[in-house]
């Protein structure tokens, strides 16, 4: 299995009607299929927005940095695949699907030591079909150049 990195980019809102920018994964069916990744992990940073509920350039950047670190060391192995990225409403949240929570979070742990303390907080849910990504995927069509 060949992990792409291919992306498209789509505007969304969240319940408040704030703009929410999604970043969604492309050519992901072989790891779909494979049924090896049934649990995902959901790493939500909450931050002070601006007055649309975006983040400043500053922690933009931060938040870039950390979801480097943390893609390269989760994909290394392919233990666990960033499928999405959701920014908007004073909260970031990256989503992935992982082969193992304890291992996810072990690993997590370990990348994340060299950083402060950061706003995160984890939720983790047994989702072998894949909804929350095929839920989000629908949003291709719209996607902006």
């Amino acid at each position: 299995m060949r992990l792409s990195n291919e992306w498209f980019t789509a505007l969304s809102e969240n319940e408040s009607g704030q703009l929410v920018t999604v970043s969604g994964r492309d050519e992901l069916t072989e790891f779909i299929q494979s049924g090896k990744f049934k649990e995902r992990v959901e790493i939500t940073w909450k931050y002070k927005g601006d007055d649309k509920g975006m983040p400043s350039e500053a922690l933009a950047e931060k938040m870039e940095e950390v979801q480097e670190v943390l893609r390269k060391a989760m994909e290394k192995d392919k233990l666990s695949i960033l499928t999405g990225v959701y920014t908007g409403g004073e909260e970031r949240i990256w989503v992935y699907y992982t082969r193992t929570v304890r291992v996810f979070g072990e690993r997590l742990n370990e990348v994340l030591a060299p950083f402060e303390m950061l706003p995160l907080s984890i939720y983790t849910e047994v989702d072998p079909e894949w909804e929350e990504y095929l839920d989000m995927y629908e949003m291709k069509e719209w996607a902006i150049e």
